[in-house]
């Protein structure tokens, strides 16, 4: 029985309650200062031995690794088998983590780890079957290849069987350990990497026909237009372009000095105020990437230049690691993807190359037709579909069975579309082939060599550039591009025939090449690379030529070029067709009557405004603004307008022939094309009446409305001279796990920065996209060229190697790549021994 005292119900003296308070304080001080070092103790026991001798079992003999200032290793081994087995485990100390993640993520077992939440990304994987690629591409390997691949994969499960104590943080805060590593795994990767660049247009094919089936064929050839006058095929003659001289308008090829985009004040960026503002309008971005080569009759040193800045989405750690490889003639160096092994971007002693992404239309979707036994509709008859089981495990729950439904032309992907109610299949390049090519392209001496090298080539389609230290430069586009009976893979066809039936691939030496252009230049940037008169179709969705043709307009400028020279291209922000808009605007409201004192003062900004879209430009951020806006009035009335759910209203209505397939209500929005500004620059240009929208008596009062609209939105700032461009399109790289942790958030990631550059300048860049890294090769001396990442070598957040690349990579510097065994041997910070050793 309790015994009550009269003071139990009595507060505590004053005193008492602040000792209790410092108390309680105190001990969460202790927890969390435990907590911290307890993670710290757990990432700083991952972090990699860098020098030293680590006994392996496996090794014939034993393998040098030479790391420099920056972390990039240099490995030397006997044999080859033993160089990737080394260069899988020294990738594995770096990124093992990354890899896993990647690895989960391109097979679609993501919820395994995360939960429920990724079960609908887990199911769009397992039906696109990127697993069941991997295992058919094992299936073709050659023998050697075989052999390459099985060391590189020994290497990594030898690095995670002898540190299952000493993981990566993340493995412990996900509450998982990895699995050994296969030569699937190698080539999931390389499957995920053709789905990242060869994969999507299927989605555009489907906007396209609602667009179609609404606006009918004249408008909708307006919108989705392919060509430009701009265009500037490798295979193009030199041309002084004469442009149509607008009013006001200034000339471009006045304005063929680089402007470098470096953002250099990264001490001084407001981080928090960058993307701040939450309205719509942002710039439009269209991916894409650079490179060129230039003859030594351009440059200083009389030999070759090459440079590639490969535009991929952000993430960390970034997604290349570097290294160079050494074994007897076998010796290179670049960029290499986790997980697989070779150098996919680089130079050995002889040639260099690199890539960007052709943007071919690789897939086409099919309209089958079943009956009520589940079969498909052929022209032979009724077929039985395929069916493919796929179990997701789901942390804590349940597991998911995918029923995935094969036809003779691929998948039905209908669950991936929202609101899809045909049975639509899916059939793409990737299904029938993926190859890797890449160490015959590490191992060519000379042209002959690196075309049969990429004769082999078949996913994903790349536009590539390549030079020796003979002095040729050459192109060759890649990879396996359809044949079809008929049509171009832009809109969905019916499944029931044979008419758009796929009879075979272009012929790898029908592709667009060229050796020894008599320019001495050439540069692609994954805009229309084929001629005039080319009797096939490698695409139905170019980028504008608006990057390639800056390239080519400084390129063409007649001076000698460096390898700073090359840079300083790679970070250019000029803009030709925002500055293009920018005069159009300006115009219009010099000859409209009574603007307003606002769009008065974007008038003025944009009339001084040089084209370039820094960080600190308010007219930039107007144009684009503005530009948003035109493009809502063109397209509001034909397409419909954007549901306002706070209103009440409803939906905009969808065309009633066309199912929905997206999950936003179809409206102007959904409209979305790479070469867009094409189609608005034609609009500009000509004007034509059946654009020009109702109650608009001309295309001046159009474009004044427009720029009013912009700067009198309500989150425009009052002061429109403060409007900057790099608070309203920023750059956010934060790492997808440690960024979560407030005590050490700020220490894994760059986070949130203003940023100079935009959709169309050849430094392209978005919010989570931009240059994946900058390389240029010097063929009179490789010791002097140059590579940075975005971030760094390390995936440890504690190693010196996790940022140390993020500033240069910010403020438009780069780092010079050692090859020659002095320079590596000058640069060489730490030196590790891999010596055989017994099993593990």
């Amino acid at each position: 029985m309790a015994t009550w005292t009269p003071t139990a119900d009595l507060p505590a003296p004053p005193r008492t309650r602040r000792h209790v308070l410092i108390w309680i304080v105190g001990a969460l001080a202790l927890v969390l200062l435990g907590a911290a070092a307890y993670g710290y103790y757990i990432a700083h026991s991952a972090l990699p031995q860098l020098d030293g001798t680590i006994s392996l079992p496996g090794l014939s003999a034993a393998v040098s690794v030479t790391r420099d200032g920056h972390g990039v290793p240099t490995i030397v081994a006997k044999t080859l088998e033993d160089l990737f087995y080394a260069q899988g485990y020294v990738t594995a100390q770096d990124r093992l983590w990354q890899m896993d993640v990647m690895r989960r993520f391109a097979a679609g077992e993501m919820a395994e780890i995360l939960g429920p939440s990724l079960v609908e990304h887990d199911r769009e994987q397992r039906i696109l079957g990127l697993r069941e690629m991997a295992h058919k591409s094992e299936a073709a390997l050659s023998a050697r290849d075989r052999s390459y691949f099985e060391a590189y994969a020994r290497g990594v499960t030898a690095f995670l069987s002898t540190h299952q104590e000493r993981l990566p943080i993340e493995f412990r805060l996900m509450g998982y350990k990895p699995k050994p590593w296969t030569v699937e795994d190698c080539l999931l990767l390389g499957g995920r990497l053709v789905q990242d660049l060869n994969h999507g247009t299927y989605k555009s094919a489907l906007i396209r026909e609602k667009v179609l089936a609404r606006l009918g064929p004249e408008l909708t050839a307006d919108l989705y237009v392919n060509t430009s006058w701009r265009d500037r095929p490798p295979l193009a003659k030199n041309r002084q372009i004469q442009e149509e001289k607008d009013p006001g308008s200034k000339d471009e090829d006045e304005d063929d000095e680089m402007d470098s985009g470096a953002d250099n004040n990264v001490a001084g960026v407001n981080s928090s105020a960058a993307g701040r503002s939450s309205f719509a309008g942002r710039p439009e971005l269209v991916p894409g990437s650079n490179n060129w080569v230039v003859s030594g009759a351009h440059t200083v040193t009389g030999k070759p230049l090459l440079s590639n800045d490969m535009h991929l989405n952000h993430q960390m750690p970034n997604l290349w690691y570097e290294a160079h490889l050494r074994s007897g003639d076998y010796d290179v160096v670049g960029v290499t993807l986790p997980g697989l092994p070779f150098v996919i971007v680089g130079h050995n002693r002889r040639i260099a190359w690199g890539f960007t992404n052709v943007g071919p239309t690789v897939e086409d979707l099919y309209v089958e037709n079943f009956n009520d036994q589940g079969a498909f509709q052929t022209p032979g008859g009724w077929q039985a579909a395929d069916h493919r089981a796929e179990i997701i495990h789901v942390k804590n729950q349940a597991d998911v069975t995918v029923d995935v439904v094969l036809t003779r032309h691929g998948p039905i992907i209908t669950d991936l579309i929202p609101g899809e109610t045909r049975k639509i299949a899916l059939h793409w390049t990737a299904f029938d082939s993926v190859h890797d090519p890449f160490f015959d392209v590490d191992s060519a001496q000379n042209w002959d060599e690196f075309k049969e090298a990429l004769a082999s080539w078949d996913s994903p389609s790349q536009n590539a550039v390549y030079a020796d230290v003979d002095g040729h430069i050459g192109y060759h586009a890649t990879g396996h591009i359809p044949l079809r009976a008929a049509g171009d893979g832009s809109l969905p066809v019916n499944g029931a025939d044979d008419q758009h039936e796929w009879t075979g691939y272009i012929p790898f030496d029908k592709l667009p090449s060229v050796f020894d252009p008599q320019s001495g230049i050439i540069a692609t940037a994954n805009s229309r690379i084929t001629p005039d008169k080319y009797r096939y179709s490698i695409s139905t969705e170019w980028d504008p030529p608006w990057r390639t043709d800056r390239i080519y307009r400084v390129l063409e400028s007649g001076r000698k070029f460096s390898s700073a020279d090359m840079l300083s291209l790679q970070t250019d922000v000029y803009s030709a067709f925002d500055r293009f808009c920018a005069e159009r605007f300006v115009y219009a409201l010099d000859h409209v009557k009574n603007p307003s004192k606002r769009a008065q003062q974007a008038r003025d900004l944009m009339r001084d405004w040089d084209g370039r879209l820094s960080i600190e430009s308010a007219a930039a951020t107007i144009e684009n603004r503005s530009q948003y806006e035109l493009r809502r009035l063109l397209l509001e009335r034909k397409l419909g307008a954007t549901p306002r759910p706070a209103s009440g209203a409803g939906p905009a209505p969808t065309p009633t022939n066309v199912p929905t397939t997206s999950a936003e209500p179809f409206s102007w929005k959904s409209y979305r094309w790479f070469s867009s500004s094409i189609w608005l620059e034609n609009v500009l240009m000509k004007q034509p009446k059946r654009w020009l929208p109702e109650g608009y008596a001309d295309y001046e009062s159009l474009l004044a409305s427009a720029v009013e609209a912009a700067v009198n939105n309500p989150e425009a700032p009052q002061d429109l001279t403060q409007w900057r461009w790099g608070m309203f399109s920023p750059i956010d790289i934060e790492h997808p796990v440690l960024g979560r942790l407030p005590l050490i958030a700020s220490w894994t990631g760059p986070g949130l920065r203003e940023q100079s550059g935009g959709a169309l300048t050849v430094k392209q860049v978005g919010r989570a996209f931009g240059p994946s890294e900058r390389y240029t090769a010097d063929l009179s001396d490789f010791d002097q060229s140059t590579l940075n990442t975005v971030t760094g070598q390390g995936g440890n957040f504690l190693s010196p190697y996790y940022m140390d690349q993020w500033k240069a990579w910010y403020e438009g510097t780069t780092f010079s790549l050692p090859f020659s065994r002095q320079a590596v041997e000058k640069a060489r910070a730490h030196e590790l021994v891999l010596e055989p050793g017994s099993r593990l």
